[in-house]
């Protein structure tokens, strides 16, 4: 249940936006920029709508970037373990969540509903603060709405994501306990193991479909 909540706002991140002028917009005007793109880009793109993975991943790589902090959400997912992991061994960490969120959710494009609308929640930010939390709702037809949040926190490169939460349920703590448990049993490296397997899993499942 979790994987297919996250699945739509994952979809609302992945058309992100480039550039400097955008990087310094608000955090909440970014979110929605983000989502209007991609769910304008959705409605008119049959292979996006049918799951076309090649273009699906391609899109993907060359826009996530800009939009979501993976070193800042691994580095959480990993906890205090990070600092005791070597800089190669981080930028793996890196490189493989990168990968594993970006292979879990490329289906999400062909689950996107032509009629889901997407309400926000007034925000609010305070001069000077660098953490934000953008609320927002999601309705398709009948099915009750999804809430789900955007937590953002500014760097040098304007706002980024750092985590999502769906109905409460915050990503990074989702990940986190496996993460802790896969270290404490076969150390750093065991964990890259581990998401190099999967990875491979997914993508070889993707690729049959």
């Amino acid at each position: 249940m979790f994987r297919h909540l996250v699945a739509a706002v994952f979809v609302g991140l992945t058309l992100g936006v480039a550039g400097s002028v955008f990087a310094q917009e608000a955090p909440d005007a970014l979110v929605k920029r983000v989502v209007d793109e991609v769910t304008s880009a959705i409605k008119v793109d049959k292979d996006l709508q049918s799951g076309n993975r090649v273009k699906i991943n391609a899109l993907i790589d060359g826009k996530v970037a800009p939009v979501i902090n993976f070193q800042r959400m691994t580095q959480s997912a990993v906890g205090r373990h990070w600092l005791r992991a070597t800089a190669d061994q981080q930028a793996a960490l890196t490189r493989e969540f990168r990968v594993l969120l970006t292979n879990t959710y490329s289906y999400a494009f062909s689950e996107y509903k032509q009629d889901t609308v997407i309400e926000y929640r007034p925000f609010r930010l305070q001069a000077g603060e660098t953490d934000a939390v953008v609320r927002s709702l999601i309705r398709s037809g009948s099915r009750d709405p999804i809430q789900l949040d955007y937590y953002l926190e500014k760097g040098d490169g304007g706002w980024k994501v750092v985590d999502l939460s769906v109905l409460g349920a915050r990503l990074v703590e989702n990940y986190k306990n496996t993460f802790n448990a896969e270290i404490t049993n076969n150390g750093v490296d065991g964990l890259i193991k581990s998401l190099v397997a999967k990875n491979k899993t997914i993508e070889a499942k993707n690729k049959s479909s």
